[in-house]
């Protein structure tokens, strides 16, 4: 039976404060939000910290606000929080029923959408979709503070770019306008997605025509992808994009690392997105799935 090492918790009156804790005790300590991968990383050894900084004391990093056509996300909102939000709901309701699908709901109730962006499991959900909704995220540290897409955020499998010291705060998403069409949707057999796919379209005529589009995948690969050439064809009249998506899945399938693991075979997670991206597609322009 594997157990926790023993540890040591100490709590921020702020995020500078709890930077200035990390740099003090180094490589020994790591931030604690939710702690659902974490916790279980410790326990089997996997990571081996000696200090954990709890970020769920630091006032405000809990907060969902909207502001000047932006939702913004305090780190430590839990997965539950983010579902239940009236104002995610309104402004960016996509977010709200991807988070409603992530794991089960004990593990909504305690995880958070910060923690779940820096650890960086590759069968997760949230990063796929923040990629095509345009997400950012607010990094502070005792040096200041900077702000980068998702996407620059996540490195690899279980890998960040955060540096020494440095805290993801608040991840901000652009609200969603009457002439956006967004979705996401996953393949899972059990708990963890096998599959997740986004999906975000422009269209000033009410889904007769896409003038701009953005596709993601996870989880088939170690870190989510945008599909760029693929986002190419996802663009002009419905009738075309609907013909061309074909293509536009062995696009984003050439852009992902698509890896043989024990989820299934590279062969298999093309046949996946194919499958998938028609569904969402048709889920995204609110058409009846077959």
């Amino acid at each position: 039976m594997t157990t926790l090492s023993r540890f040591e918790i100490h709590q921020p009156a702020s995020a500078l404060e709890a930077s200035q804790m990390l740099a003090h005790y180094g490589e020994d300590a790591g931030f604690y939000a939710g702690g659902t991968e974490l916790l279980l990383a410790m326990k089997h050894s996997a990571l081996n910290y000696r200090h954990l900084i709890d970020l769920k004391v630091v006032p405000g990093l809990n907060s969902i606000d909207v502001r000047n056509g932006f939702l913004e996300i305090g780190a430590t909102s839990t997965h539950r929080s983010i579902e239940r939000s009236a104002l995610v709901e309104q402004h960016q309701p996509a977010m709200a029923e991807m988070e409603s699908q992530v794991a089960n709901v004990r593990v909504r109730a305690t995880g958070t959408l910060g923690g779940n962006l820096c650890f960086a499991e590759p069968h997760s959900d949230p990063a796929t979709l923040l990629l095509v909704l345009g997400g950012t995220v607010k990094i502070e540290s005792a040096a200041g503070a900077r702000e980068i897409p998702v996407g620059d955020l996540i490195a690899g499998a279980y890998a960040s770019t955060l540096q020494a010291g440095e805290i993801l705060t608040k991840i901000t998403i652009p609200c969603a306008k009457p002439t956006h069409r967004s979705a996401y949707m996953k393949f899972q057999i059990h708990e963890r997605p096998t599959l997740g796919l986004g999906l975000w379209l422009e269209t000033p005529d009410d889904g007769r025509t896409f003038t701009s589009a953005r596709v993601a995948v996870g989880c088939v690969c170690p870190f989510p992808a945008r599909g760029l050439n693929a986002e190419k064809l996802l663009t002009g009249s419905c009738t075309e994009v609907e013909k061309r998506l074909p293509e536009a899945t062995d696009a984003i399938a050439d852009a992902a690392d698509l890896l043989d693991d024990h989820e299934g075979s590279a062969e298999y997670k093309r046949h996946l997105i194919h499958v998938f991206l028609r569904r969402v597609f048709r889920k995204a322009i609110g058409e009846a799935l077959d």
